[in-house]
Formats: C-alpha cells, structure tokens, sequence
C-alpha cells in the first residue's frame, strides 16, 4: 500500500508499505499527489523495468538502497539494514510490492 504524506512546506512524500503496514520505502518529497500518482504507475510497468535500485552503505556500516528512475532521478530510499542480506530482501520485498500495485493503492 501507498501512503501519501503532506509535508510543512507544501511537498508530498509517500511510503510504500509491507502488507503489515511496515514502511519499506520512504520517497523524496513531490511537488503534488498528481506528480506521486505519475511516478507510482511508472513503478508498476512491468514489460519493461522503468527503475533502479542502488545499494549503498552508510558510514556506520549499514546497508540501504536508493531507487531511481532510469534517467538517474532519485525517487526515495530504503531503511537501513544491519546486513547486506537483509537490504538484498528489502530489494526483494519492494519488487513484490511494486509488481502488486493498483490504482486504488494510493488514490
């Protein structure tokens, strides 16, 4: 599911949640709903991958993901894991919820 955050300077955000309504992915901030609405159905083509994931590692030593869409821009990240399998299962858990996402998430 699809939640979508207004913030105090007239931005929006969203969280892609877990079935159990753990955030897995948390998105920079858009100028409209319109603009989440447009980048989530970009998310959802499935003939093709219109998207990247980008594993880092912060200086503490923990693992996180960025995605980006396939022109570079950043479009949100992920939480930090404590191993490198775990973000790789994140990975993994984001691709289902993203291949599972319809219409009526975020409306």
């Amino acid at each position: 599911m699809i939640k979508i955050n207004k913030k105090d300077n007239n931005t929006y955000n969203f969280s892609l949640n877990t079935v159990n309504g753990n955030a897995l992915f948390y998105s920079v901030g858009f100028s409209s709903k319109e603009e989440i609405k447009n980048i989530v159905s970009g998310l959802n083509v499935s003939e093709k991958q219109l998207y990247v994931f980008e594993r880092k590692t912060d200086h503490d030593g923990n693992f996180l993901f960025n995605l980006k869409d396939k022109k570079g821009q950043l479009i949100g990240n992920s939480q930090l894991y404590s191993s490198e399998a775990g973000m790789e299962n994140g990975i993994k858990n984001l691709k289902k919820r993203i291949a599972a996402l319809n219409q009526f998430d975020y409306l």
